[in-house]
């Protein structure tokens, strides 16, 4: 799903793959720390590892909520909060994370 919105000021495209129900939110999502020493060394556990998110991670942007029905969808929950969104410029190739498998945080090639 695509959106064009209005962020700070811009035009931009805002995208998810509609999966609102493995929707933790970026604060929330369950992770494994990988360096001790490094707090951005982490990775987000995969869909598999969690199973169903809370309906209500207790997390808001503004008077947004993560979204419950589709007359919702591409809020301002899920633009600054859901971690499966990606926002980008019009034409831009937007790529979302695949969390059919753990995403790293740093890429595993920089370790």
């Amino acid at each position: 799903m695509q959106k064009e919105i209005t962020y700070f000021g811009q035009k931009m495209i805002i995208a998810c793959d509609e999966k609102c129900n493995k929707a933790w939110g970026i604060n929330s999502r369950p992770r494994i720390q990988l360096d001790e020493n490094n707090n951005d060394d982490y990775a987000f556990l995969s869909d598999d590892e969690l199973g169903i998110a809370p309906i209500d991670p207790e997390t808001y942007e503004g008077d947004c909520a993560k979204p419950v029905d589709n007359i919702e969808k591409l809020n301002k929950w899920c633009c600054r909060e859901c971690e499966r969104c990606k926002i980008s410029k019009p034409n831009e190739l937007i790529v979302l994370k695949d969390f059919t498998k753990r995403v790293y945080n740093i890429n595993k090639t920089e370790r």
